[in-house]
């Protein structure tokens, strides 16, 4: 069954080059695609995308308030940040109102379709530059202590880098249901449901 998609950017030609980029392929279909997130909250409901495309700057409400509003019905969701910003501020207000994933408009074209496959595979992906920036924010002196293992704290470092679940079994060297094991655990520990709200918790409490 294709991907649905929906699409908030109010640059007309990013908007219209983001649909012709997805319909290239059959696994993407678009439900809509708008100049502004007014009615974001609605659409979702209507819609019932599996996939959301968010610019975080549009007049009227900002793509982080819209974010917001539909996390209050909808965790399930991806949403994937489209931005040229890439100060901290944009980015963890972003992810702490439920982004899934940061990217700077200046990759879509060769990150668009791979960062989409790794948000649906469990991944919260970000550009290499905002991954460092969250991972930068990380070091320093924890405010909580969830009594994490080894192996837990660097699968979560991993997770909060933008990793989906088979790139840190690679990178590991442990099996894809190991990975998944350990992260439900990681889950429980956090109290949270998703990698959206562990990599913005971790980053909230500082936790690695």
């Amino acid at each position: 069954m294709p991907t649905r998609i929906l699409i908030y950017e109010d640059n007309e030609a990013l908007r219209r080059g983001l649909e012709e980029l997805l319909l290239l392929s059959e696994e993407f279909i678009v439900g809509g695609a708008w100049e502004n997130c007014l009615h974001a909250a609605g659409d979702v409901r209507e819609y019932n995308p599996d996939v959301i495309l968010m610019d975080i700057d549009m007049p009227g409400m900002t793509g982080t308030a819209a974010v917001k509003e539909i996390r209050r019905f909808n965790k399930e969701v991806a949403i994937l940040m489209l931005t040229v910003f890439d100060d901290n501020k944009h980015v963890f207000d972003a992810i702490r109102a439920g982004a899934s994933g940061y990217l700077l408009k200046k990759n879509v074209s060769d990150r668009l379709i791979p960062f989409i496959k790794e948000m649906l595979d469990g991944g919260a992906p970000m550009s290499p530059a905002i991954a460092k920036m969250v991972v930068s924010s990380m070091q320093q002196p924890a405010t909580a202590d969830y009594n994490f293992t080894v192996k837990e704290k660097e699968i979560l470092g991993l997770l909060c880098k933008g990793n989906s679940y088979k790139m840190i079994a690679t990178q590991t060297n442990l099996a894809f249901e190991t990975i998944r094991s350990y992260i439900k655990n990681i889950y429980e520990k956090l109290q949270v449901h998703s990698a959206t709200e562990a990599v913005s918790k971790t980053i909230n409490e500082r936790l690695l």
